[in-house]
């Protein structure tokens, strides 16, 4: 179940609401667990017992770990703690890349050496087994209380707004949360208007401009309009497929009294790498830097070790988006970069510089190509195109699947994120969080209201004739 699909919208969503409501406020947190756990279980009800069983897991060792705090058993339990969770996450999501390219290494398939099965991939597992790491560490040391009411915590790891596709979330953050929230019906209607903006990205932008990037990446040995207009084309959709999501996940925690921090903020205005990854992906960027950056000793060491830690944070950070070379090779493009920015201290200048802006953007398209191609060979027969090795303009055998729709919304994609920075606070609900920690949300005018039920109708519109859609980062 996907938050585009009319099955979510439509029952889903609207029955969780009536049952969250409807219940007293201190049996909200075991509403919330037993709706979450259903929407997990609609996919697979077996891998819900692979959540439980990791939820207990990281409940036990993080009560072991405060118990002996302070003690060389503390160290002790964390690391087998942390060390089952990354055994999870090693079998169900690298163990068939390490048997293909074992298999590849002695010029042989897993078949010919007698293994015919394939593991299928949890969603939401490289998610859900962060927030259990980052949680058990917190503990360990001692930036987070145990938690003491098992209900809350499984909620926690549950909560199926962030379930399948993030933000990563800590638990130290939310805690305060599960015991005490508010509800308003401004705060209700700001989380809407979120969610539907999240939709509207998802299902009138990035689903319309997809087919474009699939007919780019498909086509042998592109040209270069054909190979810079598939990169575009992915640029565009991963960005509003993804934000899309995250605003949708923001909004659904807004409307039942959560409050998560943003995890996109205008990446392709970045100016340099460095910057970039401040803006994309930023709970995933600050999870990787507070939990394995500095656990490998951040820039305490040295400087040649600072440089090492950089760029194996970010080979690492593409190896978690997936099991292939293309996300290894990815991580290092990133890598490099940021090692030879920092190098050169070119993070602390690039705002000076007029091109700094469209050269990172174009770094950033020649990354997303590598990430986005099924293979390493089929990124090289892009980077080919691109750089005019097999022609320049589009081809009649390819422009038959350019549809004038994935152009005209790329267009709008485009112009959206130039248009960001000046017109973000149009659509984007105001909230205001007072003093004494409570949030208010600014009055919708009447223009903006008949703006948003014209999205809402659109997005209708397009979702009662499209198929079966998921988001792109559900793969990961």
């Amino acid at each position: 179940m996907v938050f585009s699909s009319e099955t979510f919208l439509f029952l889903f969503l609207p029955i969780f609401l009536a049952a969250y409501y409807l219940t007293p406020p201190k049996w909200r947190n075991l509403t919330l667990l037993l709706e979450s756990y259903l929407f997990y279980g609609w996919w697979r009800f077996d891998f819900l017992m692979l959540l439980c069983a990791n939820t207990l897991w990281a409940y036990v060792f993080s009560i072991l770990v405060e118990k002996y705090q302070g003690t060389p058993r503390a160290k002790l339990f964390v690391a087998i703690g942390v060390t089952g969770h990354l055994l999870v996450l090693g079998v169900f999501k690298y163990l068939n890349f390490f048997i293909d390219s074992f298999a590849m290494l002695w010029g042989t398939t897993p078949d010919a050496l007698g293994i015919h099965w394939q593991l299928l991939l949890p969603i939401g597992i490289s998610f859900y087994v962060f927030h259990s790491i980052s949680y058990l560490v917190d503990v360990y040391r001692g930036d987070a209380k145990v938690s003491r009411n098992i209900i809350d915590f499984a909620a926690f790891l549950a909560l199926f707004p962030q379930l399948v596709a993030g933000p990563i979330l800590r638990y130290k953050d939310l805690a305060p949360q599960f015991e005490h929230r508010e509800h308003s019906w401004e705060l209700f209607n700001a989380g809407w208007q979120r969610f539907l903006i999240g939709l509207s990205m998802k299902v009138l932008i990035a689903d319309p401009v997809a087919p474009l990037a699939d007919a780019m990446f498909s086509a042998p040995n592109p040209t270069v309009v054909e190979s810079w207009l598939g990169a575009l084309a992915y640029s565009m959709q991963l960005y509003f497929d993804f934000a899309g999501y995250s605003a949708m996940a923001i909004g659904l925690a807004l409307m039942i009294g959560f409050r998560f921090a943003e995890n996109f903020n205008m990446p392709y205005v970045s100016r340099s790498i460095t910057e970039f990854w401040r803006r994309w992906h930023i709970s995933l960027s600050t999870w990787l830097r507070t939990y394995l950056y500095i656990s490998l000793g951040g820039n305490r060491k040295g400087t040649v070790r600072t440089y090492i830690n950089l760029f194996l944070v970010m080979l690492l950070g593409g190896l978690w988006h997936g099991a292939a070379f293309t996300f290894i090779l990815w991580g290092v493009w990133h890598g490099g970069i940021l090692v030879v920015e920092r190098l050169t201290g070119y993070d602390k200048t690039a705002q000076n510089y007029w091109w700094s802006l469209p050269l990172c953007f174009v770094a950033v398209v020649l990354g997303w190509v590598m990430f986005r191609a099924p293979d390493v060979g089929q990124a090289f027969q892009m980077y080919a195109g691109m750089f005019g090795f097999n022609g320049i303009g589009i081809r009649p055998e390819v422009a038959w699947m350019v549809s004038r729709e994935a152009m005209t919304m790329l267009a709008i994609a485009i112009a959206i994120t130039i248009a960001e920075p000046k017109m973000r606070h149009l659509w984007e609900p105001q909230i205001t969080v007072n003093a004494d920690g409570t949030a208010t949300a600014a009055a919708t005018s009447l223009v903006k209201a008949g703006a948003l039920s014209a999205l809402a109708i659109f997005c209708l519109m397009r979702l009662a004739e499209q198929t079966y859609s998921p988001f792109l980062y559900f793969q990961f």
